[in-house]
C-alpha cells in the first residue's frame, strides 16, 4: 500500500472539517434523510453550498453512506451482545471477513488490550445467540477463545 493511502484513507487526502462541514455531519447523523434545502438553511449556506459540500463529503469517503436506525427488538432480533474474540496473531483480515459474513453481525472492531476484537450481534433470542457463538463464531480457525456478554439494554447516540 502506498504512503500516501496509509495517511490519507480512502479517497484522497484528509483534510480537517471545518465548522459547517462538522454542522452538515451532525445533521445528516441525526436524520440522513434530510433534504438539501433543510441542511442549507440550517447551517445558514446557500442550496448550492450545501449541495457541493454533502458531494465532496461523499467523493471523500467522509460519509461512507446512509443507513437506517433500526430498533432490534421490533424487528425481531431480541437478543444483542458484544462478543469478544482473541485470535491468531496476523490473522485480522480473514477473521473480519468471515465475522462480516455472519447473521446478525452489526459491528466488528480489532481493538487493543485483553482480546483482540469486540464484535457486535443481534439475533432472534439466546438460542439462536448460542447457536451463532457456538457453531459458527468458534469454528473459525483463527478464533482462539470468544466471551460473551449479554446486552440488556442499549441506546443509539444521535448527535443533537
Amino acid at each position: 500500500m502506498a504512503e500516501d493511502q496509509l495517511t490519507t484513507g480512502r479517497a484522497g487526502p484528509v483534510r480537517p472539517l471545518d465548522p459547517i462541514d462538522a454542522a452538515i455531519l451532525r445533521l445528516l447523523r441525526a436524520d440522513g434523510r434530510a433534504s438539501i434545502r433543510s441542511i442549507a438553511e440550517q447551517v445558514h449556506i446557500s442550496r448550492a453550498n450545501a449541495y457541493a459540500r454533502v458531494n465532496r463529503l461523499l467523493d471523500d469517503g467522509v460519509i461512507r453512506g446512509f443507513a437506517a436506525l433500526v430498533d432490534h427488538e421490533r424487528a425481531g432480533q431480541g437478543a444483542s451482545a458484544y462478543i469478544t474474540l482473541k485470535i491468531v496473531q496476523d490473522s485480522w483480515r480473514t477473521v473480519r471477513s468471515k465475522l462480516a459474513r455472519l447473521p446478525g453481525a452489526t459491528h466488528i472492531a480489532l481493538v487493543s488490550g485483553d482480546f483482540d476484537v469486540l464484535l457486535l450481534v443481534h439475533t432472534a433470542d439466546n438460542r439462536a445467540l448460542r447457536e451463532l457463538v457456538l457453531t459458527r463464531i468458534q469454528a473459525i480457525p483463527e478464533v482462539l477463545s470468544t466471551r460473551t456478554l449479554l446486552v440488556f439494554e442499549e441506546t443509539d447516540l444521535i448527535p443533537e
